[in-house]
């Protein structure tokens, strides 16, 4: 499966655009005004959604105990969550450096690999993913690998990766035919300030294929950085709140990527014309306490590296950006976090004998827009105070995966079921 940009013929797009353009003022759905610019074709929600209310995230099962004497129901660092074609939740711990496997009811079904460097063994794994014959895929940078394990959760094979030893919080994605993607550096001598990224794309049998660029777009982003006075470290962080490039890897091969200067959201699409998502947003403003705290949480956070750092990049700005994440589901729906008000809420954590420590933190609830792959707005869903978008939740029609953290940091993983209250 090569991927390219195609010039499609103007003909057929030019008919479409005189059949489809025009607002659907039905009071059953959205508001939608269908264009085309170029060989793209344009799919705006005016107002309105398929659904009549917003979808609200219901937990159906929940796996971890705080005190379980059950070392198997305990998390020390969920990283990645994957779930296979029988319900199987697999879920990776990084902290115990292992896999583990649970029945979709929630029961502890076997664990995979160990902390090591032999066969079998991971070191550093960072994400799971899950082939459609069951064999269970676990990236593991530090042994720069993709460790393989057959359905019963035996090792079979490792797959050495090239720039296998880039850490990144990305899943590990995989398409319909097989193929399994991970994030890498495409030069990884380049200074921090020119990094670009891409997918490195491996075969079924563990054969290294081409590698994707990130999209690349005019648009520079806001970011503040930090270098220790040895040189020898480096960070970078996105300026809060600011516009910014996000991407993502649709399981239908291709990228999905928007500048969220606007709520527009192109699709990349490689067998169709690309399509582009758009729509009409009201702004949200920055809470000046919400600004506050997130420029100091900055700002400690570099000093620990570079005593002396000040700010060297453009300011938080009065507004939110329209839209945060962007994620695909397995059956292809488009996930994507909408900015909400910020919420103060008391620190459980607060010391106050450590000046670092704030009595109160900013919350920002997370509301999720769902969109088909043909661009059509089903409506939000609402979800509980302690859902996570880290590791990256699992979507599959109506039901999320998910680890969730309570007010005490602990982590469990939830199957949740998307409910509608104009539904039976």
């Amino acid at each position: 499966m090569k991927h390219v940009h195609r010039a499609w013929p103007l003909a057929p797009l030019f008919a479409l655009f005189l059949i489809a353009c025009g607002t659907d003022r039905s009071a059953a759905g959205p508001q939608v005004v269908r264009s085309t610019l170029g060989d793209t074709l344009v799919v705006r929600t005016v107002s309105g959604s398929m659904w009549v209310e917003p979808g609200t995230l219901v937990p159906d099962v929940s796996i971890g105990e705080m005190d379980s004497q059950d070392l198997n129901y305990l998390f020390g660092q969920v990283t990645s969550l994957a779930v296979g074609a029988d319900g199987t939740i697999y879920v990776l711990d990084r902290q115990a450096a292992e896999l583990r496997a649970y029945a979709p009811d929630g029961t502890w079904r076997k664990t995979l690999g160990k902390k090591g460097e032999g066969p079998g063994e991971l070191k550093q794994p960072n994400a799971v993913g899950v082939l459609s014959d069951g064999r269970i895929l676990v990236r593991d940078p530090g042994n720069g690998r993709v460790q393989v394990y057959a359905p019963d959760g035996s090792a079979l094979e490792e797959w050495p990766v090239v720039r296998g030893g880039f850490q990144t919080s990305d899943p590990l994605w995989i398409d319909r035919e097989d193929n399994s993607y991970i994030r890498v550096l495409l030069d990884p001598t380049a200074d921090l300030s020119d990094w670009r990224m891409g997918l490195a794309r491996i075969a079924p049998d563990g054969t290294p294929q081409d590698t994707l660029p990130y999209p690349r777009r005019d648009f520079k982003e806001w970011f503040v950085e930090a270098r220790s006075e040895d040189g020898k470290s480096a960070s970078r962080n996105t300026v809060p709140f600011a516009p910014s490039e996000a991407a993502t890897f649709h399981p239908d091969g291709y990228f999905i990527d928007g500048v969220s200067t606007d709520y527009r959201i192109d699709l990349l699409r490689t067998t169709q014309p690309p399509l582009r998502i758009e729509r009409a947003y009201e702004p949200l403003p920055v809470a000046a306490g919400e600004k506050e705290a997130a420029e100091q949480s900055i700002i400690k956070n570099f000093r620990r590296m570079a005593p002396g750092w000040k700010w060297n990049g453009p300011g938080i700005p009065d507004q939110k950006p329209p839209f945060g994440s962007l994620m695909a589901g397995l059956d292809g729906r488009i996930w994507v976090q909408v900015p909400q008000t910020g919420v103060e809420e008391e620190n459980p954590d607060y010391d106050p004998k450590d000046p670092d420590s704030m009595p109160t933190r900013w919350r920002q609830p997370v509301v999720l827009d769902v969109f088909l792959p043909d661009g059509t707005y089903l409506g939000d869903v609402q979800t509980p105070k302690d859902f996570s978008l880290y590791p990256t939740p699992v979507f599959k029609a109506d039901t999320v995966w998910a680890v969730t953290r309570d007010d005490l940091g602990v982590q469990r993983v939830v199957r949740f079921h998307v409910q509608h209250p104009d539904r039976p």
